[in-house]
């Protein structure tokens, strides 16, 4: 199997993880479908989003992938007024990652992170590998720890 950055990354970091792979469904990109390709529950298949604060710039959230972020309560985890969704033709310039193969490791920069706090709930959650059709398995507090992201109440 080929790897990805976000495997090369956490190899150097000897932080441990297992892959799974997906089908690609171009009609379908939505992380329900993903979760349940993997057989997964829902709720510990996160997705990632990027956001732009009104003070703090960009900012990347990890949400269940059946759940929508709370606008406000994200603004208030980043300590910011107000924050939006980035439009997607900006994701690739700032993230290095396409839609549906987004990862919070290994972006082009380091940006503030908060995974949703039901992640700790889990002993191990789902998030793209940074490619789409590759999910990697790892430990939340491990993952948090590594892009320095906080848990916070997201949705």
């Amino acid at each position: 199997m080929e790897k990805t950055n976000v495997m090369r990354l956490l190899d150097a970091a000897k932080i441990p993880y297992d892959v799974k792979e997906y089908e690609v469904d171009e009609n379908d990109l939505s992380g329900v479908h993903v979760a349940e390709q993997l057989g997964q529950d829902p709720e510990s298949v996160f997705k990632t989003l990027v956001l732009k604060g009104e003070k703090t710039g960009y900012l990347v959230c990890c949400i269940p992938v059946s759940e929508e972020l709370d606008l406000k309560k994200t603004a208030k985890a980043a300590k910011d007024k107000k924050v939006e969704m980035i439009p997607m033709k900006d994701l690739l310039s700032v993230t290095g990652y396409i839609r549906g193969g987004c990862s919070p490791i290994g972006m082009k920069k380091k940006f503030p992170t908060y995974i949703e706090e039901t992640a700790v709930l889990f002993d191990k959650i789902a998030v793209s590998a940074g490619i789409r059709g590759k999910q990697i398995i790892i430990n939340p507090e491990k993952l948090a720890e590594y892009v320095g992201a906080s848990f916070a109440g997201l949705l």
